[in-house]
């Protein structure tokens, strides 16, 4: 009986600390989103008016990526819906094509509307090849325009790729309890 009581407690204590490690990691990734919102606006004032007329939008705030021949990249971030979180979200991306290095970047997606969102938080969302990111540099005026109701912007942080390939990203959605 000692023996299964203290089985149980092991359990509790093992269930109870990865939930609270899983916020930690939710939080530290949530403070990144908020630290790389407020660069990218600095860095690129135009951006500013897509955060505050976007129905939501994701900021993955490290994303990585690399590639040689086959490349993909890999991040998490956070959802905003009227400027408020509302969930997390996980980015994965594989293509092919001429490609060679690595790069970390930060990738926000604006949706222009309520609709766009709503796609996005069903889950398991994809953007075709079509579909790419525009390459902010620090200080320059944005003037893309929303595809489908989305737009993508991706800044460099670090690293060096040479990329000319196809592929695709596909997205989760885990909302806030």
């Amino acid at each position: 009986m000692k023996t299964l009581k203290s089985i149980t407690f092991a359990c509790i204590l093992l269930i109870a600390s990865v939930g609270s490690s899983q916020s930690k990691e939710d939080q530290r990734i949530i403070d990144d989103a908020i630290n790389a919102k407020a660069m990218l606006i600095k860095t690129n004032a135009g951006i500013e008016g897509y955060f505050k007329n976007a129905s939501g939008y994701a900021i993955f705030p490290n994303v990585g990526k690399g590639g040689l021949i086959v490349g993909g990249a890999s991040g998490n971030g956070v959802v905003y819906e009227n400027g408020v979180a509302i969930g997390m979200t996980e980015l994965k991306k594989l293509n092919i094509g001429l490609q060679a290095g690595g790069q970390a970047i930060t990738e926000v997606i604006f949706f222009e509307t309520d609709a766009a969102l709503q796609d996005f938080k069903m889950g398991n969302y994809e953007f075709s090849a079509e579909l790419s990111a525009v390459a902010l540099e620090s200080g320059k005026a944005l003037n893309a325009n929303y595809n489908d109701g989305v737009v993508v912007y991706a800044m460099p942080k670090a690293g060096l790729m040479a990329d000319a390939s196809v592929g695709g990203q596909k997205f989760s959605f885990h909302p806030f309890k």
